[in-house]
């Protein structure tokens, strides 16, 4: 009574291994991405050097604007959490997807505690365009515009102690300052940082030995950020020409 139902049962099975063969095929045997939320801030003090360098002047910090790349491969947000990098196995497959809360905040906050570090009286202001117009009580009001911020995390050869991973981590900004009511730049430049964890070749050892000093590739890029902000302060000609300025009332 069952033989005759054998030749479907097979066929079936059948079919369903095909199926199940067609799926595991189907992405090339790239493993299927995840997504992270991973915690960008800026760490206070890590760069040294620069505390207290500047008069004490009064600095307006604009809401940074996005001038970010989107038009690559795992670039575009995931609704309002911008692209921040990936992660990647030993075939450079993308493993994790990695997003951030909106950027502008965090780096307009980042901005303001370096710029007290450095000594300057430091204001958040509610607006990114600089308007010569207004009545600011501020000497200075920095714009600045992100242009970079995106990290890697590739898994490497397993080692003797199991496997290797390297990071890097890129932030760059373009800066403008103004002294009101000008409307012509008091200052331009670039802040840019690149940073590897582990730093390359600080040890001196075998990549099979090197550890990373962070576990998640969002401390990683926030190394790069704080690097980048505090770079800002570092400028000499910056400094200089605030260490100079004959001051006038607004």
């Amino acid at each position: 009574m069952n033989h005759s139902r054998s030749p479907r049962l097979l066929i079936i099975l059948l079919a369903l291994a095909i199926a199940g063969c067609s799926a595991v095929g189907s992405g090339g045997g790239a493993p299927s991405s995840t997504t992270s939320v991973e915690t960008l801030e800026y760490y206070p003090y890590q760069v040294k050097g620069y505390q207290n360098s500047y008069p004490r002047r009064s600095i307006a910090i604009l809401i940074p604007t996005d001038a970010l790349d989107r038009s690559g491969p795992n670039a575009a947000p995931l609704g309002d959490q911008p692209a921040v990098g990936i992660v990647t196995d030993q075939l450079d497959n993308v493993t994790s997807r990695l997003f951030s809360p909106p950027l502008p905040g965090i780096v307009q906050n980042a901005i303001g505690h370096s710029a007290e570090e450095a000594g300057l009286q430091a204001t958040a202001l509610n607006q990114s365009n600089y308007d010569s117009d207004a009545k600011l009580n501020a000497d200075y009001v920095l714009a600045p515009q992100l242009t970079k911020c995106w990290v890697k995390k590739h898994r490497g050869p397993d080692g003797m102690h199991g496997s290797t991973w390297t990071t890097q981590a890129e932030f760059a900004m373009l800066i403008v300052v103004y002294k009101p009511p000008f409307k012509i730049p008091f200052w331009e430049g670039t802040s840019s940082q690149t940073y590897f964890d582990p730093p390359v070749g600080s040890f001196g050892l075998g990549p099979d030995d090197e550890a990373g000093i962070y576990d998640r590739p969002g401390q990683v890029l926030s190394v790069a950020m704080t690097r980048a902000v505090a770079g800002i302060f570092e400028n000499d000609s910056l400094r200089t020409l605030i260490q100079t300025d004959r001051m006038t009332s607004h």
